[in-house]
């Protein structure tokens, strides 16, 4: 049975890693931990 995540990033924290992977300079490193963070996101509720 999988574990369910519990941490959740804030809407804050998610905007700016969305920047950094936009961002062409950012190194890999950088879009790596701001793809980790958007993982941990919740789920768009959809209407």
């Amino acid at each position: 049975m999988a574990k369910r995540n519990s941490e959740v990033t804030s809407k804050k924290v998610a905007s700016a890693a969305a920047k950094v992977l936009r961002d062409p300079k950012a190194g890999k490193a950088a879009k790596s931990a701001a793809a980790s963070a958007l993982t941990q996101r919740p789920d768009k509720k959809k209407k």
